[in-house]
């Protein structure tokens, strides 16, 4: 129960996060270039590096906080950060087929779930 708990109020802030913070890259940016997302993106999969390195070399946290700060947090604040992590940990282990293909993959698949919603909405 500690470790939805932890999920869920960290989910909660991540959420909190990214609306802040896309808001506020847009503001300076302007939404002509989604600026905002990226920024998330790419903090997000920086932060996913960071944590899951540090819980998997160190004692620095327990399960229940990683959890927290990986589905939770980062699951609120984007979800390309677990992608990113997938991705490396393939390159990094060597397996470039299965990293190219999870990159294609992911793009070409969002791209069309994309799609299909935005299809979807406008039937509405």
């Amino acid at each position: 129960m500690t470790t939805i708990l932890a999920i869920a109020v960290f989910g909660a802030v991540g959420c909190v996060a990214r609306y802040l913070l896309a808001g506020g890259v847009y503001a300076l940016a302007g939404r002509a270039f989604p600026w905002g997302t990226l920024a998330v993106n790419v903090i997000g999969a920086f932060l996913i590096g960071l944590i899951m390195e540090a819980a998997l070399r160190t004692t620095l946290m327990s399960q229940e906080l990683r959890l927290g700060l990986t589905i939770g947090f980062l699951g609120g604040f984007t979800t390309f950060s677990t992608f990113s992590y997938e991705t490396f940990k393939l390159l990094e282990d060597g397996e470039f087929f299965s990293a190219s293909l999870n990159v294609l993959a992911s793009v070409a698949l969002c791209l069309v779930g994309t799609w299909a919603g935005i299809m979807a909405a406008r039937q509405l």
